[in-house]
């Protein structure tokens, strides 16, 4: 990518696009366009134009790609939650996730687009897979069952990236980021992830330890909970956080968080910001031809095109886990939270251990620069 490229970063405002934007704009790239489907975000900066756009719509992405003509295209956006929302609103993710990414690689291809970045997950990987995950380890037994719409969205968009590139000759790629944790992150209780949710938990239960009711009032004004603002009465503020594991003894001024399941399994988390390190140094060096000669390295272009080429996406993470248990201690000490954990064994674990072989990413020059540790104190 040269710096006045035409960028364009679709689904600019959540956790994954606005990394990719910190990250373009450190590098000095000076052609940004951003997408955004509902609310104008709150940062700027002259290098970058918002464009709102829904993505469900081929007229529109038709319309998108006929007037501004990009070079380069990181395709982030995506329905996207946590366990709870992934199960219950099923219909939703697998639709709303395959249109998206129809629409914008088909026009990506349409109007040859230099290259595409399609961004998936980690959870595309079946339930009882292999530990470390190896990129070959797709399709090779069920998926877990209450993300299985979402990942078989992301799975078609892989297969989506590997076709076109076979068929028409394009140069689009696919990354699979494991867990993130970062700048804009999503701290709903009802929708979030695992790590910001128990980092807004605990920061909740040192504020009720410490009895600072504005700040937790100001807190629930920017996150409300089931529709439960800074406004209302202390008992309902307290029933509902009593609710959501961060239970409150008004005789004892002990605080308690309740966390799922036992605390054992193992989870690998990366800081966003070095995953757009990783997404932008892939488009920068990186083209599908380099990955197929990564696959088959003894074989000339004929061989090459005779071979079954599938599983040409990239592991992005840290290839390094922590258990929830150590986790949850992690987030208590960087915090400074005095209260009780109560792991609750009648919630489930999910999947014992995630974590992903990163060696291919590697062996093309990247490797990932924050630890948890740290990357925990910058989020809080």
């Amino acid at each position: 990518m040269d710096k006045f490229d035409k960028i364009i970063v679709f689904g600019g405002t959540g956790l994954v696009g606005s990394a990719i934007i910190r990250k373009l704009i450190e590098k000095d790239y000076n052609n940004i366009i951003a997408t955004y489907n509902s609310h104008l975000p709150k940062f700027s900066n002259k290098n970058i134009k918002w464009i709102k756009i829904n993505l469900l719509k081929q007229a529109e992405v038709k319309d998108f790609f006929q007037t501004h003509k990009p070079d380069y295209v990181f395709l982030a956006a995506a329905k996207v939650g946590g366990i709870l929302s992934n199960n219950i609103y099923r219909a939703d993710f697998i639709y709303q996730n395959i249109q998206i990414q129809t629409n914008v690689i088909h026009y990506s291809y349409l109007y040859k687009v230099k290259k595409l970045l399609f961004l998936g997950s980690t959870c595309i990987y079946p339930k009882e897979c292999l530990q470390p995950i190896k990129e070959e380890y797709l399709l090779t037994s069920p998926l877990e069952y209450t993300n299985e719409p979402y990942a078989i969205a992301k799975i078609a968009g892989i297969k989506m990236c590997e076709s076109y590139n076979l068929q028409y000759g394009t140069n689009f790629l696919s990354v699979m980021p494991t867990n993130l944790y970062g700048i804009n992150d999503n701290f709903d209780l009802q929708t979030s992830h695992v790590l910001p949710a128990l980092l807004r938990k605990v920061y909740l239960g040192k504020c009720l330890e410490e009895n600072k009711w504005e700040i937790i009032k100001r807190d629930l004004d920017k996150n409300p909970i089931e529709g439960v603002y800074g406004n209302a009465n202390k008992n309902d503020i307290l029933n509902i956080l009593n609710k959501y594991g961060i239970s409150f003894n008004i005789d004892s001024d002990k605080v308690r968080i309740e966390v799922w399941g036992t605390g054992k399994p193992m989870r690998e988390f990366l800081w966003s910001d070095d995953m757009a390190d990783a997404c932008i140094f892939i488009m920068e060096k990186v083209n599908f031809k380099d990955i197929v000669n990564k696959q088959f390295p003894s074989d000339n272009e004929l061989q090459i095109a005779n071979k079954k080429i599938r599983n040409t996406h990239i592991n992005i993470g840290t290839g390094k886990d922590v258990s929830i248990k150590d986790l949850v201690y992690i987030i208590k000490e960087i915090i400074g939270f005095k209260g009780e954990f109560y792991f609750n064994i009648s919630k489930p674990d999910g999947t014992y251990r995630k974590i992903t072989d990163v060696s291919k990413l590697q062996s093309l020059g990247w490797h990932h620069k924050i630890e948890i540790e740290e990357g925990i104190e910058k989020l809080y």
